[in-house]
C-alpha cells in the first residue's frame, strides 16, 4: 500500500474499525531518574525521582492513542491491585480493552527501570500470559495498522498476518539477540511487513554492515520502507519503493529518562504513515514526540499528547518571531505541524507519579 492511500487518521471509517492494534505483555513500570551511578553491592544509590506507571506493551498503546489514532489493545492484567490500576488508566487513555483478560490467578509482571549514564538497566519479575496470542486474540478487528514485535518466536504468530492479508500496515520491530548470533533467519517475517524499525546496533548486526546508513540500505530488500533508530544522532530512513532516503537528526534535550522513547518515536511514525506526510516530516515527527517523551519519567505516561505537541510549537513560534537564532532552523524544519496536529483536546495529559493513589484513581 503506498503512503497516498493511508489517508488520514481522522478520516478513519467509524464503528469497530481502529486505527492501530496492538498485542503484548504488560508491566506495572518503577522507573528511578537521576542516579549518579548504578546500583553495586553493598551500596545505596539514591535517585532524583520516581514515577510508577503502567509499561511493556502500555508504552505503544498510549502513545498511539495521545496521537489521535483509535488503539486496540490485547495483552493480560493481573488479579492484584497493580493489575487492576494499570486497566483503570489504560481504559481511562481510551484505549479499547476488549481484547485484553483479567487473569486472577496470577499477578502483574513489574520491571524497576533506573536511569543513569544516559542509558537505563532494569529488573523484572513475571510470568508469561497462560494464552498464546493467536488464542487469545482469535479473529483480529478490523485495523487500519499493527505494531508488532518479531522476537520471542511473536514472528510465527497467524493473527497479524490474518490483519496484513486484509489490508493492514504492519509495522515491526525486533530486540536484541540474547545469543548474537544475530541469524538473518529472524528477519523472514518481514515479506509481511510494510515498515521495520530497528535501532542501529541491531540493524547493522543484522546485516553485517558497518553504519547505520549501509543497514538500512541492505534491509531495504527485504521490506518496502525502513527506519533504523541511533539514539542522539536522529534516525535514517530509505523507502524500497522509491529509493528515498532520509536522515533527521534527535531533536537537543536534556534527558531525563529514556524508557520507551523509542516505543514512542515508533507510534508518532505510524500517525506520520497512516496520515499519508511525506518521509522526512515522519521521521522529524517522530523524532519530536520521542523528545518530549525523555523529559518525563517512564515510557507510557511520558507520551506526549496532542496539547504537548501545541505547546511545544507555540513556544518555539514565539521565540522564533522574538529573533531567537536557535530557534530558526528548528522553526523552518517543523512549520508542517501546525497544518497537520488537531485541535488542542479538553483533557489535560496525565503524567507519572511516584507511586499508585488507587482510592483517587477510583
Amino acid at each position: 500500500m503506498t503512503d497516498e492511500a493511508a489517508g488520514d487518521p481522522q478520516d478513519a471509517p467509524q464503528g469497530s474499525v481502529l486505527d492501530v492494534f496492538l498485542s503484548g505483555p504488560l508491566f506495572l513500570d518503577i522507573v528511578f531518574s537521576g542516579m549518579p551511578t548504578g546500583p553495586r553491592p553493598g551500596t545505596e544509590v539514591w535517585a532524583g525521582g520516581m514515577g510508577s506507571l503502567p509499561g511493556g506493551i502500555a508504552n505503544l498503546a498510549v502513545a498511539t492513542s495521545r496521537l489521535g489514532l483509535a488503539t486496540g489493545l490485547a495483552t493480560g492484567f493481573g488479579g492484584d491491585v497493580y493489575g487492576r490500576w494499570c486497566w483503570d488508566i489504560l481504559a481511562d487513555e481510551a484505549i479499547d480493552l476488549s481484547r485484553s483478560i483479567r487473569i486472577p490467578s496470577q499477578h502483574t509482571s513489574v520491571t524497576v527501570s533506573m536511569a543513569y549514564a544516559g542509558d537505563r538497566a532494569m529488573v523484572t519479575h513475571g510470568h508469561p500470559l497462560p494464552v498464546g496470542y493467536d488464542e487469545l486474540i482469535g479473529e483480529p478487528p478490523a485495523t487500519r495498522a499493527v505494531i508488532i514485535d518479531l522476537d520471542d518466536g511473536r514472528a510465527g504468530e497467524q493473527w497479524w498476518r490474518a490483519a496484513a492479508a486484509t489490508g493492514s500496515l504492519v509495522f515491526a520491530d525486533v530486540g536484541w539477540d540474547p545469543s548474537e548470533r544475530w541469524d538473518p533467519a529472524r528477519l523472514a517475517a518481514l515479506e509481511d511487513c510494510y515498515a521495520f524499525l530497528p535501532n542501529a546496533a541491531e540493524a547493522t548486526a543484522y546485516t553485517g554492515t558497518d553504519s547505520p546508513h549501509a543497514a538500512a540500505r541492505a534491509l531495504a530488500d527485504r521490506v518496502p520502507l525502513v527506519v533504523v533508530t541511533m539514539g542522539a544522532d536522529g534516525a535514517v530512513a530509505v523507502d524500497a519503493g522509491t529509493g528515498e532516503e532520509c536522515h533527521v537528526p534527535a531533536l537537543d534535550v536534556e534527558a531525563i529518562d529514556p524508557t520507551g522513547a523509542g516505543d514512542v518515536f515508533l507510534a508518532a511514525f505510524a500517525r506520520g504513515s497512516l496520515s499519508g506526510w511525506p518521509l522526512a516530516q515522519r521521521l522529524r515527527f517522530a523524532a519530536l514526540c520521542s523528545g518530549l517523551a525523555v523529559q518525563g519519567f517512564g515510557g507510557s505516561l511520558a507520551a506526549p499528547g496532542i496539547g504537548d505537541l501545541h505547546d511545544w510549537w507555540g513556544a518555539l513560534d514565539t521565540a522564533h518571531r522574538a529573533g531567537d537564532p536557535a530557534a530558526g532552523a528548528l522553526h523552518e524544519h517543523y512549520r508542517f505541524l501546525p497544518d497537520v496536529l488537531p485541535a488542542r483536546p479538553g483533557r489535560v495529559t496525565r503524567r507519572a507519579e511516584a507511586t499508585f493513589a488507587l482510592e483517587s484513581d477510583l
